[in-house]
């Protein structure tokens, strides 16, 4: 039995929808798909409300924008079946076998199953390149090589996991924003939470334009630096926060935020290019961080 939870804002999920029912018809599993709209625009609301007609598909909307931490939890609150699959709204399964695939380890020893994340080949237009750069180089990640260190590529947005694991944790995460996928993971790692990566990627839809996203980067960095400096977050395995404790431990820190203050806009000029350096935008994160915490 499985529960697919679909967060929706301002996304056409019919696709993704009719492809998960066309997957489920032919296994025989018992099933509901729930998708709770976070208040998006009514362009979206009304044509996704086509998807009421399916069988087995809930598709209800909030009345206020609550984030994405609160409506995953009133998600897992509708659900009725004890393993929660989360898909985000922009995403498509990469497999025909995809849900086959899922169904195949509900049984083994794993709380949390992350099946990972893909990006098509085709370059998209300019003013997309720097997620679609990042999340090719970052993302795109083999389960062999995640699986080494389980608690560091974690993407909630093709996340099988227990009911009761993921509303204990996710009920810790009282913020709303962007960039709590590490957040999360730390609290997995800190409650030996029994994490498996596997090859089942979907793939990622809904790229921003490059501003929107170096806005959401911000965001996130923001977020980590809040959570590190209240001891949320001590257990992780994220490389920027890492990065950014070894730097502060040499007394370096205060170079790299020079650095990043002398040097952000011509990097930023970059990033928002044709041709963005995924390089330059680490360097950006890592100067980012650095000049937060001194002055913040």
């Amino acid at each position: 039995m499985l529960s697919i939870l679909l967060p929706v804002y301002n996304f056409d999920v019919r696709p993704l929808v009719n492809k998960l029912h066309e997957q489920l018809s032919t296994t025989g599993v018992t099933y509901e798909i729930i998708c709770l709209d976070d208040a998006s625009d009514s362009s979206f609301t009304s044509m996704n409300k086509a998807i009421e007609d399916v069988e087995g598909i809930t598709y209800s909307i909030s009345e206020i924008n609550h984030g994405r931490v609160a409506t995953r939890q009133f998600l897992a609150e509708k659900a009725k079946y004890n393993w929660l699959l989360f898909l985000d709204a922009d995403v498509m399964p990469k497999s025909e076998h995809f849900i086959r695939t899922y169904l195949e380890i509900l049984n083994q020893d794993f709380q949390a199953v992350y099946g990972g994340f893909a990006y098509y080949e085709d370059v998209p237009v300019e003013d997309q390149r720097l997620r679609w750069n990042y999340g090719r180089s970052k993302e795109q990640v083999s389960a062999k090589h995640r699986n080494q260190k389980p608690y560091k590529i974690t993407i909630s947005a093709n996340l099988l996991i227990q009911k009761d694991i993921f509303k204990q944790l996710n009920t810790q995460i009282d913020q709303k924003g962007y960039g709590y996928d590490n957040y999360f993971a730390s609290l997995l790692k800190q409650h030996q939470v029994k994490v498996m990566h596997i090859d089942n990627e979907v793939y990622h839809l809904g790229l921003e334009s490059n501003a929107t996203y170096l806005n959401k980067v911000e965001e996130a960095i923001q977020n980590l630096l809040n959570l590190d400096k209240s001891g949320a977050i001590a257990q992780n395995e994220n490389s920027l926060l890492n990065a950014y404790h070894k730097i502060r431990s040499m007394k370096l820190n205060g170079l790299c935020a020079f650095l990043f203050d002398r040097f952000n806009t011509k990097i930023k000029r970059n990033l928002l290019s044709a041709k963005p350096s995924i390089r330059l935008l680490q360097f950006y994160k890592l100067g980012y961080i650095c000049y937060l915490d001194l002055n913040s």
